[in-house]
């Protein structure tokens, strides 16, 4: 262990900060999520451990750590930090989560979801254990906007579909060392499914007498990804699979902030993404792959990854 307050031992996918003291702690906390500022009122003696692993983009980690308070504050913001979502689960003691005039008060098995664009503060009083799932906002095939109705909204993990994924998400975190290669994506992913499932139900984006704008809105997503692979998906195919015309389509998209083809492009390109990454599909050509997700000109792919991503799809599988 090294002589500093903050040691970083690395285990495999895993690496794990233990902060000796509360400076180390406050400097922990922003290296491994977004720039925060962090306080405590009882700085001395204290004690915080992060456990974490980095899978496709999505962080997951788990924080133990006596009293403080986190803070992410409009100057940080400013930075530029690509926006984020990030998912808490409490696994021992309670925790306060402020975000959007809301107040969510969360005891072991609740979840609360979060977003790092915009100010928050997480409050905890005594000593706690927490899961923190951080992920980047195309990642969920829910749109933003639609997402930041559950911001410090406590989602109880004790019934319903949080009685399912709870136990699966506190697995997890217990087993940080198994999110590793394409069984780590696999798991990660499956998590993120399982999340914005349990965000629809909160939502009640898939039962009947809800919202009827958004319910018309998760159907459509829900077509898109079904028909993915199709070439003959696009706005006329989606509008009379619904029975609207292409004009309300499009202002449904516009409403939300993007268009139908971006959508249908982003999905495709994700899964893509997914299948470049993995090593079943290793001896697949790259353009059979994007041809697989309804991408017909590899060149026009290979520019929309790498404008998506920063890299070709040929740089991705050789990482």
């Amino acid at each position: 262990m090294h002589s500093s307050p903050a040691a970083r031992p690395e285990q495999g996918p895993v690496s794990t900060i233990l902060a000796r003291d509360f400076s180390a702690f406050r400097t922990a906390v922003s290296d491994a999520f977004v720039p925060l500022q962090v306080t405590s009122e009882h700085p001395d003696p204290f004690r915080g451990l992060i456990r974490a692993a980095n899978v496709d983009e999505v962080h997951v980690s788990e924080v133990r750590a006596t009293d403080h308070i986190v803070e992410r504050t409009p100057e940080l913001i400013a930075r530029g930090d690509r926006g984020s979502f990030k998912l808490s689960l409490m696994l021992a003691g309670s925790g306060i989560l402020i975000q959007d005039n809301r107040e969510a008060v969360l005891r072991p098995g609740d979840l609360a979801v979060y977003d790092t664009n915009r100010p928050y503060s997480l409050v905890f009083d005594a000593e706690f254990r927490t899961m923190v799932v951080m992920f980047p906002k195309h990642l969920i095939d829910l749109p933003s906007e639609v997402v930041g109705q559950l911001t410090a909204v406590r989602m109880a993990g004790d019934e319903g579909l949080g009685a399912l994924v709870v136990p699966y998400l506190t697995q997890l975190a217990g087993n940080l060392e198994q999110l590793h290669g394409s069984a780590g994506v696999r798991l990660t992913h499956s998590a993120l499914d399982l999340v914005t499932t349990v965000f629809a139900r909160e939502l009640d984006l898939d039962r009947e007498g809800g919202d009827p704008h958004q319910a018309l809105m998760q159907r459509i997503r829900a077509h898109i990804d079904e028909n993915l692979a199709s070439t003959e998906l696009g706005p006329a195919s989606i509008a009379a699979a619904h029975y609207i015309s292409t004009r309300h389509l499009h202002g449904l998209f516009q409403s939300q902030g993007t268009t139908v083809s971006t959508w249908i492009r982003t999905r495709r390109l994700e899964r893509c993404r997914r299948d470049l990454m993995n090593p079943l599909y290793a001896d697949r050509p790259v353009a059979a792959i994007a041809a697989r997700w309804g991408f017909v000109d590899a060149a026009h792919f290979s520019r929309a990854f790498k404008a998506a991503y920063g890299h070709a799809p040929s740089e991705l599988r050789a990482r």
